[in-house]
Order: C-alpha cells, then sequence, then structure tokens
C-alpha cells in the first residue's frame, strides 16, 4: 500500500560556534535528534537492550537545522511573536518591545543573541541555553502531537 510520508517538523539553531552557551545547545539537540531517530527506528528487542546513556528520551523526531547566519527580518518578525513580550530583550539586546527589536536589528545584526531555538511546526523559540528549558519545550511540542 502507497503511504505518504509525513515531513519533520524542523526545529533551527541560530548558533554562535564561539559562544560556548550555543555549543552546549547544539550538542544537546543533535544528541537528542539522534536518540528520538535511533529509537524511532530501533525494533523492541534493540531498543531492550540498549542501556547508553542518553540525555532525554523524546519519542518526537524533527529535523535538526544549525545555522550560524541571522535570522531574516521576517523570521525575527516569527521569533518574537513567538517568545512574547516578555523575552524580546532576550532574543535582541536592549530591545524592550518588538518594534525596538526590529529597529535594534536592521541597524545591527549583532544585537541578536544566539543561541536561539525555533519550532517552527509549533510556533515556539527560546532564547535560553538552560538544558531543561530546552527539553521542556520539546517535550511540550512532542505533548501537542499525541
Amino acid at each position: 500500500m502507497f503511504r505518504f510520508h509525513k515531513p519533520l517538523d524542523i526545529v533551527t539553531l541560530f548558533h554562535k560556534a564561539q559562544s560556548p552557551a550555543s555549543t552546549q545547545v547544539a550538542k544537546l539537540l543533535r544528541e537528542v535528534s539522534a536518540s528520538a531517530t535511533a529509537a524511532a527506528n530501533a525494533t523492541d528487542t534493540d531498543t531492550a537492550t540498549s542501556d547508553q546513556a542518553q540525555p532525554k528520551r523524546l519519542n518526537r523526531v524533527f529535523e535538526l537545522d544549525i545555522t550560524e547566519t541571522a535570522p531574516t527580518t521576517d523570521q525575527l518578525q516569527t521569533i518574537l511573536d513567538y517568545v512574547g513580550p516578555d523575552q524580546i530583550s532576550q532574543v535582541i539586546k536592549g530591545a524592550k518591545t518588538k518594534k525596538d527589536a526590529l529597529d535594534l536589528y536592521r541597524q545591527n545584526a549583532a544585537s541578536f543573541s544566539a543561541p536561539v531555538i525555533v519550532d517552527w511546526h509549533h510556533g515556539r523559540a527560546l532564547a535560553s541555553g538552560k538544558t531543561s528549558k530546552i527539553l521542556e519545550m520539546l517535550e511540550q511540542a512532542q505533548a501537542d502531537k499525541e
């Protein structure tokens, strides 16, 4: 029987390689993505015999996009909508409102604070290097799918 395969959700990490926090986030996301993919591909017996240390088991498989390119203005507007007004200053240094953030970003793209993780499909973004917050965001999206 022929089935159409649903494309994977895309999670983007806006990354700065020189930032230790951003490097840790990239490593975490790679591990979580690889773990979920391996779990999805494993048979029940493979899963039962595998006792590898994993950061956190998520059943949600996603396509991880890690980019060192700053977001486009349209992407930034979407990210700011996703994080909400309380978190704008974590995405754009010195910004208090969405308008401030966009103006500052247009003047100087370096005002963008990486790492920023964006789950485009579920409308979530996070400007944090905290493992617990990242996993919470991914788990919320997984719960939405169930």
